[in-house]
């Protein structure tokens, strides 16, 4: 990283106008998202930060005109044609992966890519075209949900963390499925210029700026919209609302018109979780957004979510997140400020979008 460090903020301040080149690989089914959610990332720093530069360029082993997986085609440049050190190596995913793993070629570029990259990224099953070259090997990484057990199951050199939105391992950058891109280049636009930069284009792109690479893929809330049944969706919606109320399962049990052994039988089997379990899931998830976005105390914070004390919100952070409510909001917020934004009616649980 070029530059010094801010005493005053612990921000990176690096040196004005720094163009920092981004190569993106991709080929014929890839995930589109995989390859725009990341250049609108690098494409709005670019244009909303003063100091911030950041040359993309996607490409292919031939080049040319390339169909995504949804039917879309666009424009690369061939990988061959790379020159030179470059910033940061992004490797997208999607769905014929066989047949991207199969491309000797394709892997040898990147392979020679990556030994002059200051950084090595994948989103999504990019991860395996990594992993197929060599450059995951004793490392930690992740990749999209569905197929972190064959990432396992084919590359016993590393070691899959399944839960992980993205995985940091030295230069070594890897994300989950699709959308987790964003995450992982917002992560990396903070690693190059700061915390409030990243908070810019979040804002911008009307997006979280923090999807913890800690936490799960699958949230609390994603899950509860697997359910089946009408009566268990729509409670599972109310109660996102009601987190103060009492949501015990006898109480729970009451609204649905269950008794509490059918119920208790009901929402497992519906959500894959047990009804407490699932609470303080749903509690702790608004409980960390509150704590990134909002300037609200502790004792606010664990009231508005249920905890009810911040001991009992302190004992659930350590036992499922080993670490503290202010240890979150310290590492998760940093210097952003809230100032300017404004919350949505359920600030708890939804994206805050600027005044």
């Amino acid at each position: 990283m070029t530059g010094s460090t801010n005493p005053r903020s612990n921000e990176p301040t690096l040196d004005p106008l720094v163009e920092r080149g981004v190569v993106i690989v991709t080929f014929d089914t890839a995930q589109i998202l995989d390859v725009t959610g990341p250049l609108e990332v690098f494409s709005s720093a670019s244009r909303f930060l003063p100091a911030v530069r950041y040359r993309t360029q996607v490409v292919t082993t031939r080049g040319g005109q390339v169909c995504a997986s949804c039917g879309l085609e666009f424009a690369s440049s061939p990988i061959a044609e790379v020159a030179g050190r470059i910033d940061t190596l992004m490797v997208a995913g999607g769905a014929d992966m066989d047949a991207a793993v199969a491309d000797t070629e394709l892997l040898a570029h990147v392979r020679r890519l990556a030994a002059d990259a200051r950084r090595v990224t994948s989103v999504c099953s990019g991860a395996f075209i990594l992993a197929a070259a060599g450059l995951l090997e004793g490392r930690r990484a992740t990749t999209h949900w569905a197929e972190c057990g064959l990432l396992d199951d084919t590359y016993a050199g590393v070691t899959v963390d399944p839960d992980a939105i993205y995985v940091h391992d030295g230069n070594v950058w890897t994300s989950a499925g699709v959308t987790a891109g964003i995450d992982l280049a917002l992560a990396l636009v903070a690693d190059d210029h700061g915390h409030q930069a990243a908070a810019t284009v979040a804002r911008q792109l009307v997006v979280y700026l923090h999807r913890s690479g800690g936490q799960a893929q699958f949230s609390a809330l994603l899950a509860g919209q697997a359910a089946d049944s009408e009566p268990v969706r729509d409670l599972l919606s109310w109660l996102r609302d009601h987190l103060a109320d009492d949501l015990s399962v006898p109480a729970l049990a009451r609204r649905i018109n269950l008794s509490e052994r059918q119920f208790t039988r009901v929402f497992k089997a519906e959500v894959g979780a047990t009804a407490a379990d699932h609470v303080e899931a749903v509690r702790l998830e608004s409980a960390c957004r509150l704590l990134e976005t909002t300037n609200r105390t502790i004792e606010q914070i664990a009231k508005t979510c249920g905890f009810g004390t911040p001991e009992t919100m302190n004992r659930t952070f350590r036992r499922r997140l080993n670490t503290t409510p202010g240890d979150h909001r310290h590492h998760f917020r940093g210097a952003i400020p809230v100032v300017g934004l404004a919350p949505s009616t359920r600030d708890d649980l939804t994206l805050w979008h600027p005044t």
